[in-house]
């Protein structure tokens, strides 16, 4: 397995990480991981040469920790990295023991009496509210003191003025972005892995196969990457696009079966950086993967400010990646993120964006149609 030597963090970590939120189920019950199955995995990744396993507090409804903890306790502390996560979406009455009550769980959880990497989870721009008013990072910043914590770092779900917001507010270890070749353009992953490259913040990947999107594709996409490589799963080029990017410490992938993780071993143990004429394949695939029911939304942004304060790039995003994987619950949290004032039901349909629009989009009808799609739930 290649593992990535970060000098910041004193760590050489395996190139695969394994995400452990969505491990095999016992009767599709979220909450009942099937311990046997999901044991082969985390065996067969180790041996493999995977170090690093990020888990926590809320998946598989609060036992996923627990599992991670039986799972690796049979190896030696030294043998991997173990990372988990402080939620901030919580609604904390007495904010310090609240925390120290959710860490100390997380410990005993996973059987450590430490965390190698540990996260601040999801923030966006109320969650960051939240870590201000909580005072978690200075909180979080103390157990690093105290040694329970060796890097800290956070996961990100926002927009680049919140990322710059959180990057600048305190000092950060390391930062974990959904990043794929469908999200470098659509949700600027881009920009994204630009700006904490510049700020020498290490990457962690999260959503590389975009939830496993990316490992099926559409027919004519699909067909693109298998001519190219039929060797090749259509996955393992989601893969190699995340870790073809030389700030990026580990790519973490969710597996769910013990196919995928060895063919992402494969990918990874004999690793090839993708080459132009792969990039130029992935170009046309996701040109045909998009090809049917999107806005032409390049995300420009020259139609802003909308005198409303309709946020017109962002909701034809997240209306686009729903036209892409038809996942109406991931267009529900995505568009529910949105503050009341900047959902599409706002246009009044003065036409202001339009004359900005170098697509010639008909932003008003468009909106109108998405606010119809988002309350028809």
């Amino acid at each position: 397995m290649v593992k990535r030597h970060i000098d910041s963090l004193g760590a050489d970590v395996s190139l695969l990480g394994f995400g452990c939120m969505r491990f095999p189920l016992i009767q599709n019950d979220p909450g009942k991981i099937d311990y046997p199955r999901a044991q082969k995995m985390i065996d067969r990744a180790l041996e493999g040469g995977v170090n690093y396993f990020d888990t926590a507090w809320p998946y598989h409804e609060k036992h996923s920790e627990v599992f991670v903890g039986e799972a690796l306790s049979k190896y030696p502390r030294n043998r991997y990295f173990l990372a988990s996560k402080m939620p901030t979406w919580e609604t904390f009455a007495s904010p310090r023991e609240n925390m120290e009550t959710i860490f100390s769980e997380q410990l005993r959880k996973c059987r450590v009496d430490y965390f190698d990497f540990y996260l601040v989870h999801s923030l966006n721009a109320d969650h960051l509210k939240n870590c201000r008013d909580y005072q978690m990072y200075e909180f979080l910043k103390k157990k690093k003191d105290e040694g329970r914590i060796r890097r800290l770092g956070f996961s990100f779900h926002a927009n680049s003025e919140v990322l710059e917001e959180i990057v600048t507010s305190y000092a950060w270890d390391f930062a974990q972005i959904q990043l794929n070749y469908l999200d470098w353009e659509v949700l600027n992953a881009k920009g994204f892995y630009e700006y904490l490259t510049r700020k020498h913040i290490p990457v962690i990947v999260m959503e590389p196969v975009r939830g496993g999107a990316l490992a099926t594709l559409n027919d004519t996409a699909a067909g693109l990457l298998k001519k190219a490589n039929p060797q090749a799963s259509i996955s393992s080029w989601a893969i190699r696009f995340a870790a073809s990017l030389p700030n990026v410490m580990t790519v973490l992938s969710g597996m769910s079966t013990l196919e995928q993780v060895e063919d992402n071993l494969k990918t990874l143990s004999a690793f090839k950086p993708l080459d132009e004429g792969e990039y130029t394949v992935i170009n046309q695939a996701v040109a045909a993967y998009r090809a049917s029911g999107t806005i032409p939304c390049t995300g420009c942004r020259y139609c802003t400010d909308c005198p409303q304060g309709v946020a017109i790039p962002r909701i034809f995003s997240h209306y686009n990646i729903y036209q892409i994987d038809k996942n109406r619950g991931g267009f529900n949290t995505n568009y529910g993120s949105l503050l009341a004032h900047e959902k599409a039901h706002n246009c009044v349909g003065c036409g202001l964006c339009m004359t900005h629009c170098p697509q010639e989009i008909k932003i008003p009808d468009s909106l109108k149609e998405i606010a119809a799609f988002a309350e028809a739930v």
